[in-house]
């Protein structure tokens, strides 16, 4: 679910760039859906992974997606009320560098391919991954999303976004349908219910004749894991847990019984890469303890599907 060293080092992210962005104002996020404020979450835990040393004691960065912490201090939220904890910050950071991985080799080997963001929020993953010139990124997500990715991301000749619920078939309606697709989701599906996800995976290769779908994961959440989210007093937790529509499942083949063209090519869990030797002291022997079984193991995942 792959190594970036911050936006700042791409030909298109350069410093100069990053002054004008700063001299705007901050961009009011007022009238999100709870839903759509979950894109925040998941962009400030990228951003305070970027902030952490690269060298010393103490967490290093997994992602180190500086663009996103750049995009973070234009926008007028009370992000520190989130309370995001680190061993949340190494996660999110680990499972976009695992994914980001799987479409530079898939891009590698399709240079001519479409990658398709679903639920993209204000992910950076074009920037990170810098694709060859031929690959065009769309980026699908729900007005408020794509109006503040359109305000906030830097522009790119490749980059195309798309307002839509993954709810609605007509979303892939305007990507081109005969090029191989690398389509990825990043912390979209458990927001949303058996029904949509079944018909998002029926969809995919309806309309794409040949690729690869690759999300992250948590296995089967039981109802005590959803009542203590919940519960949980971080704004975080409650934030996310008011939202969370799909229990999971704990066989990674089931996606291949709703639709028979998907064939399951990878189960990674995160508890296993190597950059867990990156987390912090406890976060890093708390996580290898947990990749020692599979049940818990299989709680922070990437799965892959080729179509």
């Amino acid at each position: 679910m792959i190594d970036f060293s911050g936006i700042a080092a791409s030909p298109i992210g350069g410093t100069a760039y990053f002054r004008i962005m700063r001299s705007d104002l901050r961009v009011d996020v007022s009238d999100l859906s709870p839903l759509e404020q979950t894109a925040l979450l998941t962009q400030y835990a990228r951003a305070l992974d970027s902030r952490w040393p690269r060298h010393g004691q103490g967490p290093r960065p997994i992602l180190g997606d500086t663009l996103a912490d750049d995009i973070v201090s234009r926008i007028d939220y009370d992000f520190a009320a989130l309370g995001v904890p680190k061993s949340v910050v190494c996660q999110t950071a680990l499972r976009a560098k695992m994914l980001d991985d799987r479409v530079r080799a898939f891009t590698a080997e399709h240079p001519n391919a479409v990658v398709v963001d679903l639920g993209a929020g204000l992910d950076t993953g074009l920037f990170r991954v810098s694709p060859p010139a031929a690959v065009d990124w769309y980026s699908v997500d729900l007005p408020g999303v794509i109006a503040l990715r359109n305000r906030l991301m830097p522009s790119h000749d490749r980059a195309h976004s798309i307002t839509a619920s993954v709810a609605d078939n007509n979303w892939p309606n305007t990507i081109p349908t005969g090029r191989p697709a690398m389509v990825i989701a990043d912390g979209l599906f458990a927001f949303l219910s058996e029904r949509v996800i079944v018909g998002v995976f029926r969809r995919i290769t309806e309309h794409f004749m040949s690729g690869e779908l690759a999300f992250n994961d948590y296995g089967r959440i039981g109802w005590f894991s959803r009542l203590a989210v919940k519960l949980a007093p971080q704004q975080m937790f409650s934030t996310v847990g008011a939202q969370w529509g799909y229990p999971g499942f704990k066989d990674a083949r089931v996606p291949q019984r709703w639709n028979p063209r998907l064939t399951l090519v990878e189960e990674s869990s995160l508890a296993h890469a190597p950059e867990v030797e990156l987390f912090p002291g406890w976060i890093r022997l708390a996580t290898k303890v947990s990749g020692k079984f599979d049940a818990s193991a299989r709680k922070a995942r990437i799965l892959r599907y080729r179509f």
